[in-house]
């Protein structure tokens, strides 16, 4: 993979924030097996001590083998035992303003012993499969707890998912038990979770029982002898946790299941087992977001995709974090929602998407400016690698020009973060995420198997297992080879570009199905990205290639411009000439239109697969999931009539 984006820009560790992290170089030191058995051992709370390590039969691995615990109890009982069930668990802001609640620890231990003995008596044991569909309210995160006490395996859906989504999910887990929620709330209107669970349970036959948050009052209609309230199911119940005790759980039971998006074929089961799971997360949240008692943590993903599993839910409750959990949007009522939330909560570590980074800097940082800051003193990006001068932008005017920022990869199938700066340890470069977490082992590797050099770029892969991998595909072991195991033997294959600097350093390429051949040079679509975003007045943008006849295929870049700046011929030709200076003539794009806003999920991502129907003038594939449909159809519109750059 050809690579030439160049960025020197440097930031050491600060002497200050170093004296105190939770990491120190020597971590990287430390021997393989005993870093992961140290760490199970004082973060995790085990019923019986774990006998054997782990095992490894390529492509599938058992860890804490002979252990036996429960997630519930790491996550709330031994907190509450220890004396500290009067910490805020959790600082919940509603997206209606003054909407708002503060759960501790103990009131966490009430609310999940209660909902879990409701569950219960509903008939939901140890093994039972539990389908939850629910926007961003305590009760998700209470949800997802009460299933982990009884052992019952569960799969969260997105709220922002199609009822068909849903009904694919349910069915194809066997779920018995269904929760969800009347509406939701989004940009001050509702979304119709219950109206959509409806449809979705007709489809899904093994759901024999639903149970309905009610949450914005507005009425759903309830089936008789199959719908029950969330309130009809906690009335009466104990909250004492005798009454409801956690189920011991093997190290490698089923924990949840978790989909892919399934935006192409049949979505992806995604199975992640108790033990290496939770000591993975407790372990990665401790050291990367340099994690104390004063710590208020802030994840500001879904807890419907991976990242909100692992560092909403069981990261930060295994490790007694307070966190805020927020239900809407960045700009509901206004664009400064965010900030106002830090400043009211005393926010210390802010973890959110590159697409959130970029849509603040395209709205300007006059928002922000608004409100105190202060209290932020680690910023933490995911989702997707991070173009350089956005987070030049997040570090100054979010973080005050001081924080640092720990830019993280890591997938729904490795459940943890694999790649990251560690705090106080690493000398952060904009752009990279730097080096593998202690005890993973990482690589970029050629077509042939071969580790490529210093400056080349190559697939990433994994070389040995970790305690929160995927365990495989639920019901199907022949596509969990093909798709991560068969182009290298014993070799994880992440489906990810990646290229390695003279430091040894890693920086994302974005998916290997982005890559571009043009003229025979293979181009990451992340770098033209990242070029376009370097000019100062461009906010964001998303690249692709066409079919060409000439070149082989042929760049489109589609640009979403800061706030007050003039789309025009000139803007475009300045744009290019832009990215022929960053990169080279090579990668200058062939067409580039403007669009006041690109398509993206209700996660954030953008959704480069309809770009590419736009810019093949094909058939768009499946829209369920943007967040605006309305979106892609006005960027075909412009596609079609802004003028052709091509040379």
């Amino acid at each position: 993979m050809d690579t030439a984006l160049a960025e020197d820009r440097r930031f050491p560790p600060d002497e200050v924030f170093a004296a105190t992290a939770n990491a120190d170089a020597s971590i990287y030191e430390r021997d393989f097996e005993e870093f992961w058995t140290s760490e199970a051992r004082s973060r995790i709370s085990w019923f019986r001590d774990f006998e054997t390590l782990y095992e490894w039969q390529p492509p599938y691995a058992k860890w804490y083998l002979g252990g036996s615990l429960n997630v519930c109890y790491n996550c709330v009982d031994r907190h509450v035992e220890a004396g500290n069930g009067d910490k805020v668990a959790y600082f919940w802001e509603g997206e209606p303003l003054g909407d708002r609640r503060a759960l501790t620890f103990a009131g966490l231990q009430r609310e999940v012993v209660r909902f879990a003995a409701g569950l219960r008596q509903l008939g939901v044991r140890k093994g039972t499969p539990v389908g939850i569909y629910m926007g961003m309210v305590p009760e998700l995160a209470i949800a997802m707890l009460a299933c982990a006490r009884l052992g019952a395996p569960f799969t969260v859906v997105f709220g922002g998912f199609s009822a068909e989504a849903l009904a694919g999910r349910l069915t194809d887990m066997e779920c018995e038990v269904l929760i969800t929620q009347d509406q939701g709330w989004r940009k001050g209107r509702t979304v119709p979770l219950k109206a959509n669970a409806d449809d979705a349970v007709s489809r899904a036959p093994k759901v024999t029982t639903v149970v309905v948050l009610e949450r914005t009052g507005q009425g759903a209609a309830l089936t008789e002898g199959r719908d029950h309230t969330w309130a009809s199911v906690v009335a009466g119940q104990p909250d004492d946790p005798a009454a409801c005790p956690c189920e011991p759980m093997d190290s490698e039971d089923l924990l949840f299941l978790l989909y892919s998006s399934g935006t192409t074929g049949k979505p992806k089961g995604i199975v992640h087992t108790t033990a290496g799971y939770l000591t993975g997360v407790a372990t990665t949240h401790h050291y990367i977001f340099d994690i104390s008692p004063a710590t208020v943590y802030w994840c500001a993903a879904d807890i419907g995709w991976i990242t909100g599993h692992s560092y909403i839910v069981f990261g930060p409750l295994a490790n007694g974090t307070t966190s805020v959990l927020y239900e809407g949007v960045p700009d509901f009522p206004e664009r400064d929602r965010w900030w106002d939330i830090i400043e009211r909560y005393r926010v210390t570590v802010l973890y959110t998407a590159p697409t959130a980074i970029r849509t603040h800097m395209k709205w300007g940082p006059q928002y922000a400016e608004q409100h105190d800051l202060s209290s932020l003193r680690l910023l933490g990006s995911v989702g997707e690698p991070i173009n350089p001068e956005a987070w030049i932008w997040y570090r100054k005017h979010i973080g005050g020009d001081h924080t640092p920022v720990v830019d993280t990869w890591w997938q729904t199938e490795t459940g943890m973060i694999m790649i990251t700066p560690l705090p106080g340890v690493t000398t952060l470069k904009p752009g990279s995420a730097t080096r593998p977490f202690p005890g993973v082992q990482a690589a970029v590797y050629n077509e042939s198997g071969e580790p490529v050099g210093p400056g080349a770029g190559g697939y990433l892969v994994l070389k040995r297992p970790w305690p929160a991998m995927l365990r495989g595909l639920y019901k199907d072991d022949e596509r969990y080879r093909a798709t991560y195991w068969s182009r290298y033997d014993g070799v994880y294959f992440t489906g990810d570009g990646a290229r390695v600097d003279s430091d040894g350093d890693l920086w994302l390429l974005g998916r290997v199905d982005d890559v571009m051949n043009v003229s025979g040079h293979r181009l990451s679509t992340i770098e033209v990205e990242s070029a376009l975003v370097d000019h100062h007045d461009v906010a964001e943008a998303a690249v692709v290639g066409r079919a060409d006849a000439q070149t082989g295929q042929a760049i489109v870049s589609y640009v979403t411009l800061k706030a007050g700046v003039d789309a025009s011929p000139a803007k475009l030709t300045e744009l290019r000439e832009h990215v022929a200076m960053r990169i080279g003539r090579i990668a200058m794009p062939a067409n580039i239109v403007f669009t006041p806003e690109l398509p993206k999920t209700r996660s954030g991502k953008i959704m480069r697969r309809l770009l590419r129907d736009v810019a093949d003038n094909r058939e768009l594939g499946d829209t369920t999931t943007l967040a605006d449909p309305a979106v892609v159809e006005e960027i075909k519109t412009r596609a079609v009539t802004e003028a052709s750059t091509e040379d």
